[in-house]
């Protein structure tokens, strides 16, 4: 294997886009050069100025207000006396905004004098709007808890997964990227885990309308070795966060319910952008960037290792050393000495987006096309990485008598990922430090005779996935008469992901003499589609003060999943190993075709009284196939109510300072069918065994016709309030939900010929919490803004019932009364002082450290609080976003997993203040090669004991964004925004390991990047 160069020529797109960028930037021109006009007459196109005096309601002048020339970047800032003066042509338009003021557009029509009203926005949480799903509703009236994340704070994250955008920024959701490996995931709670089964707790998504499928195609077998937890490449990975307009997360009962079962864990809506009003506009984003990993582990040098190993086997009474013992005995270099973290995953990986929009139209018809590409290589050794393509399309139009609005999108994705087939952190952590070089002098993999195996053996094995994404949706609004409108809704999803691992015979050391005829390859070929079709009609209806709304709609949709994966073995070419026909052998590892039903009768009723009295009532009644015929259909409900107690007379009187003010309350029930299809149904598979050349069946679940919903209950109280026009926002909620009618596996006797039998068990999970958020503005002058969003979430999980426990297979994971995500382990009481080994309680006293019976300790994993800070400033055309996350929680400490303190194994450089004469107190053992039995017993019992576990907490400096809008003289429709982004820059924790956030050390860890680009309209 010949060495890979390095990657040169970077520096190529920042010459780009300093070409693309200068030719606009220029304010003055050479003699003779000629610009051309837009078509318009001259007398149109004359620029003049334009003067006028901004005043409040109250006919005061008001400084500070911005006015900008429309879709354009010449804008200037009112003076004291209220006075403005912006250059702008007859045919223009100014923008006149303010904090606190509703945003006023004028045309210019010729006039050289305009004097501008503000009007005050008396609260700015009515004019903010949330998508709510099958309604919207303004933020001051919602009766639900509905969280909101935009554009501006979607677009400042690298990664190409929607979900990254929304760590640190929503109370309540707990958001984890699992691997900083490209294509990897992230796993997302809302408000806590409610199914005692690990694999049913993520939301329900939902993209323009259309629900979006988030379980992964990917096979454990071809991509469990380089993406964590086996799940495969993200289909979320599909969505590309640049065409989001923006992100809405359902969390109570209140605003999930009318998504019956299917949001039982939460609701996550994404919007993706449109065309707007005005004229014809082309956007291009470029950016580059670059990402490492951020921590590297403190690992001991050669000097000290040799002398580990030396004392190890001093310790065991071993002598002389054994023959494999090769770090030691001579056969590799002890005075070599290399850092395997720089070399084997120090490498920078780079990031390439780039993003053209083109949109427009008029108040009739809108239009947006976009298209961007991204790619993002790895920190391993080669040239490995993901790329992605997407084109988002979009058409809204309405007639001219406003009775037929339609509303058409269409979004394709393209993914093409190269990578290692195994990960390699947990191998480069354990490499001694003198171990043998990578290559020979011919550049071929060096093997050391056979006394190592070279970690770069792993490039030669293949993880290969091509995916292709498409959502598309129509709706059509037709408006029936005064007051009534009925709305269809159409969707369709189609994914497919090829999937190809592949384990050449070159993955193995060239003395075991093994070729061609042993590669093999492991071929997973996924399809998904799904459509859905849902009518509705919707009424509104004034009676007196009182304002009606009435939605009644009705959901069907069906989605088919077919799968097929073979294992191909003997090749005559290592070449032609992707090529499953070159195969001598073939074997199906799993072949299924699965179809998934669901209907839906819905409805919603809004009361509004006067402003200030909201009631929203709920109904759901579900039908699902992945039931048995005696619970196939459920009903779910909810019921919200508001008090806008801001809008009473008597607080208006008396509290003058008091801008907003909302109690709000809810109540409702839903399902969850998110447990698999066919789970009800007796099923069989096919045995690997052979009789006269046919392979036999047997059955692997029994029939069960009870097989019904879980069911949650939820209920949430929370309080709203607004200072001083909104300068100080106040959100606090408190939540309480049961999730009951558990479906686990309930043990059956061995005659059975079955472990268990998946069915509804009397259990419950209860989750409860509080969520914060303060938004303050702190400054706001003529030129300089600052603004502070601060959410934090304390939440509590707990079983509180599950008859037969003890019986059950979840005996020795779960507790009652304790959370689900704990751990049962020993009580560790350090290091005997005499022997020098590990010690233990003994919780039933028989002389014997066992399990289960005396790891009697619990410690939960799931985070005591989190949340995040961040920060915006504005000055002139300067603006910095900065977003701090934190946790507060437990995880498994590094030496878990770094084996025996002593083996063939590198470790931590804390591993030296240990145990090495009677009477020494410390916490790490003597050390033992693992040839000593008690040494080794005492190891096996310390990793699974509470000595192991340590605090995972830390502070994160997640985001930070710099951005600077190019000032452009004279009016020609060019804007420019250069902007720095730097994403997890710092981490302040005391967590041992690589990263606190995955609590893992074998996985690459999210990594820290930093990007350059810019912002051009053209």
């Amino acid at each position: 294997m010949k060495k890979i160069p390095k990657p040169t020529g970077r520096a190529l797109l920042f010459v780009a886009i300093y070409f693309i960028v200068s030719p606009f930037l220029t304010s003055k021109m050479n003699a003779g050069s000629t610009m051309a006009t837009r078509p318009m007459d001259a007398f149109q196109d004359q620029q003049t100025n334009v003067t006028g005096t901004i005043t409040d309601m109250n006919g005061e002048p008001m400084a500070g207000v911005h006015v900008l020339v429309q879709r354009t970047t010449i804008g200037n800032i009112s003076e004291v006396d209220g006075s403005f003066s912006i250059q702008a042509s007859q045919n223009d338009t100014l923008v006149f905004s303010a904090l606190g003021f509703t945003t006023q557009t004028i045309a210019v029509n010729g006039r050289m004098a305009i004097n501008v009203q503000m009007e005050e926005d008396v609260t700015q949480l009515g004019e903010v709007v949330l998508n709510a799903g099958y309604y919207s509703v303004r933020e001051k009236e919602r009766t639900g808890n509905i969280a909101k994340v935009s554009r501006a704070d979607i677009e400042q994250q690298p990664l190409p997964n929607p979900l990254a955008a929304l760590q640190g920024r929503v109370a309540g959701v707990e958001i984890i990227q699992t691997s900083g490996v490209p294509g990897a995931g992230f796993d997302i709670r809302i408000r806590g885990r409610g199914s005692i089964r690990t694999d049913d707790n993520d939301p329900l998504y939902i993209v323009d309308g259309v629900p979006y499928a988030s379980e992964p195609l990917g096979d454990v077998q071809t991509s469990g070795s380089i993406l964590p937890g086996g799940k495969g490449f993200s289909p979320l990975n599909h969505i590309n966060p640049a065409d989001i307009e923006s992100i809405e997360i359902l969390k109570d009962a209140d605003a999930t319910a009318i998504y019956g079962s299917r949001g039982a864990n939460g609701v996550v809506l994404i919007t993706t952008r449109s065309g707007r009003e005005g004229a014809t506009q082309f956007d291009l984003d470029i950016s580059t960037g670059f990402g490492a990993v951020a921590k590297t582990m403190d690992l001991l040098g050669t000097e000290d290792y040799l002398m580990m190993r030396r004392e190890a086997f001093a310790n065991d009474g071993i002598d002389p050393l054994p023959f494999n013992a090769y770090d030691l005995n001579g056969t590799w270099d002890q005075n070599r000495e290399t850092d395997w973290q720089k070399v084997l995953f120090g490498k920078t990986a780079q990031l390439t987006d780039i993003k053209g929009t083109l949109s427009g139209g008029n108040e009739r018809t809108r239009f947006l096309v976009s298209g961007s590409f991204n790619r993002q290589t790895t920190v391993f050794p080669g040239d490995f990485g993901n790329r992605n393509i997407s084109v988002l399309a979009n058409l809204h139009h309405r007639t001219k008598d406003d009775r037929l609005n339609f509303r058409f999108s269409a979004n394709y994705s393209s993914s093409d990922n190269d990578l290692i087939a195994t990960d390699l952190i947990r191998e480069v952590l354990s490499l001694a430090p003198n171990a043998p070089a990578l290559y020979q002098d011919d550049g071929t993999l060096n093997w050391e005779n056979s006394t190592w195996s070279n970690p770069l053996r792993n490039l030669e094995g293949k993880y290969l996935a091509k995916g292709n994404n498409l959502i598309g949706n129509a709706t059509v609004d037709l408006k029936l008469l005064e007051g009534l409108h009925l709305t269809t809704n159409l969707g369709f999803t189609q994914s497919h992901l090829k999937e190809l691992r592949t384990i050449p015979s070159t993955t193995f050391d060239p003395a075991f003499g093994l070729g061609s005829d042993l590669s093999s390859a492991i071929h997973n070929n996924a399809n998904r589609t799904s459509w859905i079709a849902e009518p509705q009609l919707n009424w509104n209806h004034a009676l007196g003060h009182t304002k009606l709304d009435v939605l009644v709609g009705a959901t069907l949709q069906e989605r088919n999943n077919d799968r097929l994966s073979q294992f191909a073995m003997g090749f005559t070419n290592n070449a032609l190993i992707e090529n499953i026909g070159a195969a001598s052998n073939l074997l199906v590892i799993g072949n299924s075709e699965v179809r998934y039903r669901y209907a839906a009768v819905f409805t919603r009723v809004n009361l509004n009284h006067r402003g200030r009295y909201i009631l929203n009532l709920t109904g759901r009644r579900d039908g699902s196939s992945r039931f048995g015929p005696d619970n196939r259909f459920s009903n779910f409900g909810a019921v919200g109510a508001a008090w806008i107690f801001s809008r009473e007379p008597f607080i208006k009187e008396h509290l003058p300072i008091l801008s907003f003010g909302k109690l709000r309350g809810s109540y409702g029930t839903s399902g969850n069918d998110r447990i698999g299809d066919y789970q009800y149904l007796d099923t069989y598979s096919f045995g690997s065994a052979q009789y006269q050349n046919i392979f036999g069946l047997y059955p692997t679940r029994l029939f069960n016709p009870g097989f019904s919903w879980e069911e949650n209950r939820k209920l949430e109280f929370a309080l709203d309030l607004g200072f001083s026009r909104d300068r100080i926002v106040i959100n606090g909620s408190y939540y309480r939900n049961r999730s009951g009618n558990q479906l686990v596996g309930i043990p059956l006797p061995a005659t059975t010929g079955f472990g268990s039998l998946t069915a509804n068990l009397n259990a419950t999970v209860e989750n409860t919490g509080w969520e914060l958020g303060i938004h303050t503005v702190n400054l706001r002058s003529e030129h300089l803004t600052w603004t502070t969003d601060i959410n934090l979430t304390l939440p509590k999980n707990r079983l509180m019932e599950f008859p037969g426990l003890e019986g059950s297979t979840y005996a020795d994971q779960l507790v009652i009364g304790e959370p689900l995500n704990i751990l049962k382990v020993h009580k560790s009481t350090g290091v005997d002082s005499q022997t020098g080994l590990y010690g233990f309680v003994d919780f039933n006293g028989d002389g014997i450290i066992s399990a289960p019976e005396d790891r009697q300790v619990i410690k939960d994993l799931n985070p005591e609080y989190f949340g995040g800070v961040s920060n915006g400033l504005r000055y002139k055309n300067f603006h910095l976003d900065i977003l701090f996350q934190f946790t507060k929680q437990l995880g498994r400490s590094y030496l878990y997993s770094s084996g025996i303190v002593g083996g063939m194994s590198n470790q931590p450089q804390s591993v030296l203040d240990r145990w090495q004469a009677a009477g020494d107190r410390t916490d790490i053992q003597r050390f033992t090669s693992g040839q000593d039995p008690n040494g080794l017993l005492a190891h096996n019992h310390y990793i699974e004991s509470d000595a192991t576990i340590e605090d995972a907490s830390y502070l994160r400096l997640k985001t930070l964004s710099l951005s600077y809008t190019v000032p452009v003289s004279g009016e020609t429709g060019f804007g420019c925004e250069l902007f720095l982004r730097g994403q997890n820059l710092w981490t302040l924790t005391a967590y041992s390991g690589l990263d606190p956030e995955t609590r893992s050390s074998s996985t690459i860890p999210p990594l820290r990047y930093i990007t350059l680009g810019t912002h051009l309209t053209f």
